[in-house]
Formats: C-alpha cells, structure tokens, sequence
C-alpha cells in the first residue's frame, strides 16, 4: 500500500482500485496562471499519472499574488517549465509534461489527443471556444472555470455526451465586452476556490463518483457566498455542425491564437522585453531604444534575433490589429513568449517616458 495516498486509499469511495484509476489517468491543464496553479497542484498530490501543462506564458511580479506555485525568483521564467519543475518536486512518482507553447487552431488537437480529460484554466473566450471545439472532435470532457472579481463559475462539458460550453454559450462576446482580470482586478484567493472546484470534478470523473457537473453550471459569489446552479441541455444541431468541419474553428479571423495580448498596465520590468516595431517606415511617432526592432509587418521575417531572443517579445503597431497578425506568424512559426501590445505606438512612447 503506498503511504503517499493512504488517505485517498482508506476511504471507501476511493480505495487501492481507484488509486490505481488517478495513477492511469492523464490529465491536461491549459494554463498554468491562477486558476491552473491550484488545478496542477491537487491533481500532482492526488497521484494522476499524467500531467500535461500547455502555457506559453511567463512569470510577472503581477502573477504572484495569485499565482501560488511560484515566487519572485521565477519572474522571466517560462510557465509551464517552472511548474513542471516544482510539481515534479512535489510529487515524484508522476509524469509531468510541460508543452510551452502557445495553442493554436494547428496545434491544439495533436496536444489534445494524448490525454484522457481537458481543464480549462484560461482567462479568455478565444481560447476557451477553440478547447471547447477540439475537446467535442476528440470526445474528450472539459473541465471549465471563470473569473470575475469576486465571483466565480464551474461546469463539465462534453462529459458522456452532455452538453457543450457552445450549448450554453454559442457564440462569444464581442472584443472587449467581457473585461479579464488582467484588465479589472481579482480578489487573490479567488482563482483557488475555482481551481480547487475544477480539481474536485477532475477526480470525480476519473473515480466515477458523486454528480459530476455535467449540463450544470455553479456560481459562486465569495462576497456573500450565495451559490446557484442553472441547469441547460445539448445542442444536437450545433455540436454536429462543429463536428462536421473536422477541424477547430478559430472564433475570429485575426484571433485564432490563445491570450497573447498583453497591456502596458501589468508590465513591469522593461528590461526584460524585446519590443518590435511592425509599422511601416515613416509612421510616427518613431521609437527608438536598443531592445526596438523595426520589422514592417508588409516585409515580415523572423530574424534569428528573434528566434533566439529569450526575453519577451513584444509586437506593437498604431493601434494593435496588425501586431497581432505579426505575433501570430511568429508562434505559428514556435517562437514563444510572443506577445502584442494592447496598446498602440503613442501610448508606448509615453509609458516608456515614464519608465526611464
């Protein structure tokens, strides 16, 4: 009997056959920020065989009042490379793998298939419509989470086919519409509640006990503690219709790519950014500094300064529209920490005034 699990192995829900069921299960986490950080932690110590981490972020001085695996010495420092470190730390008997990537339409369903259940720990509709159509390719269940203050969500899709994030949600909010916490605040010890919810139904999934929140969707104010439960059903008509594509459905054009942008507002260290410049020559104002690349996103190539850059990079323009197209083709192309400013030239200029 291994002493590690004792406590999950002496209740009577669980025992040595369930133990065994987390120890052949393999799990991935799609973000490894607030929500993700209590996800990973949980499931390591529960003994589930397989961890995939998919986070193509690094670690800001802003994370860390949330963002409870790591410290002030990670900042700069990959996601899922230093997550994978510690859980490994915490729990050596486990495989961990860490896939610091950005994912994307291309991508998602290769990452996807080697792993039995998906956990949502993300932070925008982009990313949580693209998991939700690839999920309902591969049938595989969706472990899903929101944030919003103080005030937070939980729910299962796909689960032995219920109903889909697209049957309760079909179609995203407009840019802009839905603030994210980078843009309007998180009370710090939110994101655990919700992670820790998210984990509890992981492991109800694998053991096939209790109700598994399939079709159900929980809110919890931590405020008041009110909680309530809407109930809704599968769309046939519409999960077909994704299914019939047979292939992940970006939800915008320009957009197909997971939370990379990024706001002046949550950076802090500038020493630690490549900033490229893909506007045309001649467009004011013009910046200059040595960590500005000008490459106009009309001629663009990844240079090897660019690949081989392990600062963040950073691609701005007038107003954010074609630095996203720049950032884009430079994941697509696997160079990670590639960011696009929120933000448009002249707000640069001024923050970078105040930073010096």
């Amino acid at each position: 009997m291994n002493e590690r699990y004792i406590r999950h192995i002496q209740l009577d829900e669980v025992g040595s056959s369930g133990q065994q069921k987390l120890g052949n299960a393999k799990v991935l986490v799609i973000g490894a920020g607030g929500l993700g950080c209590p996800i990973l932690q949980y499931l390591a110590t529960s003994g589930i065989g397989t961890l995939g981490i998919v986070d193509h972020d690094i670690v800001s001085l802003s994370n860390l009042h949330r963002q409870i695996l790591y410290t002030t010495a990670d900042i700069g420092k990959n996601k899922a490379l230093v997550a994978q470190q510690k859980l490994q730390e915490l729990n050596s008997e486990i495989n961990i793998k860490a896939h610091s990537v950005a994912l994307t339409v291309e991508n998602c369903l290769d990452i996807l298939k080697a792993y039995d259940i998906v956990v949502d720990g993300t932070d925008n509709f982009v990313t949580r419509y693209l998991i939700n159509d690839a999920c309902l390719l591969l049938d595989k269940p969706m472990v899903f989470g929101a944030l919003y203050k103080f005030e937070g969500q939980v729910s299962v899709f796909n689960y032995k086919n219920g109903p889909s994030y697209r049957c309760l949600f079909p179609n995203p909010p407009a840019a802009g519409e839905v603030p994210n916490c980078n843009e309007i605040g998180v009370l710090g010890v939110l994101p655990g509640i919700i992670g820790l919810l998210q984990a509890n139904e992981v492991l109800k999934i694998i053991l096939e006990i209790g109700q598994v929140l399939s079709g159900q969707i929980l809110y919890i104010n931590t405020l008041n503690y009110q909680q309530r439960i809407l109930r809704f059903s599968r769309n046939e008509a519409l999960i077909n219709s994704i299914k019939k594509k047979a292939k992940p459905e970006a939800v915008a054009t320009d957009d197909c790519i997971f939370a990379s942008s990024i706001s002046l507002q949550v950076l802090e260290d500038i020493e630690r950014v490549l900033w490229i410049d893909v506007r045309e020559l001649g467009e004011t104002p013009i910046l200059k500094a040595a960590n500005i690349l000008k490459i106009p996103l009309s001629n663009f190539t990844l240079t090897p300064e660019i690949q081989n850059d392990g600062r963040r990079k950073i691609f701005f323009c007038q107003s954010g529209i074609r630095s996203k197209k720049a950032m884009q083709m430079a994941i697509e192309k696997g160079v990670s920490n590639s960011f696009s400013l929120k933000e448009g030239a002249p707000e640069l200029q001024y923050w970078l005034k105040q930073k010096r």
